[in-house]
């Protein structure tokens, strides 16, 4: 079974891609502002990890809302930086090269705290498997680990801190701005991990 991975270059995908080694990975630039960071994060991590890794660009910046993209958050959304059918788009692009790549499943980085949002949630990863499994190559979608928090999960991948060090969590920029819920998880998660939230 070839698996490949959406890797963000955040932790929850670095964490994922440390624990289960997918053949392939996928860095999609869909316009978000942060993109540069997690190519930049996701290659050097894909290079490590020896995973095959593709960088998939699509300018979706006119469909976007929110932190993700600088405009004002479109009415319905549960947070700041949601960005209208963005799990589904993401999975649709990375399913359409693994398709040519031979992947068989594609493993999605969602961690509870995705909840929030209704692309994050089981039964949106249901229901989108059930749509894959539908139609032409039969590829099957998991997350496997939805059901943890991110220190969780890194926690038990035992991924090294230096690879961990790479992660690009801000939403806005792409360096750290320090001040989205982003760039917050990622300081949260290191102090509950490392004792400290230190600067990334």
């Amino acid at each position: 079974m070839a698996t490949a991975l959406l890797l963000s270059g955040g932790m929850d995908s670095i964490a994922l891609a440390y624990w289960l080694r997918p053949m392939y990975a996928y860095t999609i630039d869909y316009g978000q502002r942060g993109a540069a960071g997690e190519v930049r994060a996701a290659t050097a991590v894909a290079q490590a990890l020896h995973i095959r890794h593709s960088i998939l660009t699509v300018d979706c910046r006119a469909l976007g809302s929110g932190d993700m993209v600088g405009t004002t958050p479109s009415p319905v959304a549960p947070v700041t930086e949601w960005w209208p059918f963005r799990n589904q788009l993401l999975v649709t692009l990375a399913a359409m090269r693994g398709l040519a790549d031979g992947v068989t499943h594609l493993l999605l980085g969602s961690v509870a705290s995705d909840g929030v949002h209704a692309d994050g949630r089981a039964a949106f990863v249901t229901g989108l498997d059930a749509l894959l499994r539908e139609q032409e190559g039969g590829m099957r979608l998991s997350a496997p680990a939805m059901t943890w928090t991110t220190v969780d999960l890194v926690r038990h991948a035992a991924v090294p801190r230096a690879l961990l060090a790479w992660a690009h969590s801000c939403h806005t920029a792409p360096y750290a701005c320090g001040q989205c819920r982003g760039c917050a998880k990622h300081l949260n998660v290191t102090e509950a991990l490392f004792g400290h939230a230190e600067a990334y």
